[in-house]
């Protein structure tokens, strides 16, 4: 399945894309796409609707974030070979963990605010991971179970406030609207091998992040495995798994964005985002 959520900001309604690709009307099934929606016997229930008997969506109507109540957004960095690579970094001997917060987050077609003092706003495209039920001490062997899906987000970061303001990550990750995310969550049982997708990122047209998670050197069943010996992962809970190589701070010279840049990002199954990134107020 995949599932969406539609509407003006605040006001987001569930809903589920149809063989057509068209959004139907969830909300006299589910009060919204958020962690309680994703447990197991919930998406079974689900799977049993047909979505052709709902109503579809307004034409045009704006999605949101694909899952609403995320507790947190934990991110990986250097996890793709190449991405530290091209950063001239030394791979990493266990998983580079940051936090993004959750005031972050946007739609996958919003605008995407610069803030006032920024001077090295760069994209990263990443593969999502949604978990479906608490994850706590799980081996890697058991660790996909817990997923509920995969999205695509945007880990849109700050360098300058990353790495030259003092401090850890956090302050260059979670400026708002740096955390676009959809357009679908899209539930495990579609995505067959998650260390078998395709990432791309465009910026004004070019494209600039052409990657696989297969690059990965940490794969998924490692982080989820790994994060819950620190921490129970909740339903709800994402994972940004890190980004593939061709971000603007690792170009000869760097190039950053500016209001008026359009930054497109697709992974395989995953679907579209398109961000306008625009002057901050």
């Amino acid at each position: 399945m995949k599932l969406v959520r539609f509407g003006p900001k605040g006001g987001e309604k569930p809903g589920i894309l149809d063989r057509d690709g068209q959004v139907r009307d969830l909300s006299g099934v589910v009060a919204d796409i958020a962690p309680a929606t994703l447990a197991p016997a919930e998406l079974d229930r689900l799977r049993d609707i047909d979505p052709a008997s709902l109503p579809v969506a307004p034409e045009g109507a704006r999605l949101g974030s694909c899952l609403a109540g995320i507790g947190k957004i934990l991110c990986i960095g250097l996890n793709y070979r190449m991405h530290a690579r091209e950063t001239q970094s030394a791979v990493p001997a266990e998983p580079m963990l940051f936090m993004k917060a959750v005031s972050a987050l946007n739609g996958p077609y919003d605008d995407v605010p610069i803030p006032r003092t920024s001077t090295q706003t760069d994209w990263e495209v990443e593969l999502g991971v949604v978990i479906g039920r608490p994850a706590k001490y799980v081996s890697e062997g058991q660790a996909l179970a817990h997923v509920a899906g995969y999205c695509i987000i945007d880990d849109v970061s700050e360098r300058d406030f990353q790495k030259n303001r003092s401090g850890q990550f956090t302050k260059g990750k979670s400026c708002d609207g740096f955390a676009p995310i959809g357009p679908w969550l899209v539930t495990a049982d579609e995505i067959a091998d998650p260390q078998g997708l395709a990432l791309e990122t465009r910026v004004n047209g070019k494209v600039r992040q052409d990657g696989r998670t297969s690059d990965m050197i940490f794969g998924v069943a490692h982080l989820i495995s790994y994060l819950s010996q620190f921490m129970t992962l909740h339903t709800g809970d994402v994972i940004a798994t890190g980004t593939p190589d061709g971000v603007g701070a690792g170009m000869m010279p760097p190039q950053f964005l500016k209001a008026g840049d359009v930054v497109e990002m697709s992974v395989t199954g995953l679907g579209h985002q398109r961000s306008l990134f625009v002057a901050d107020d």
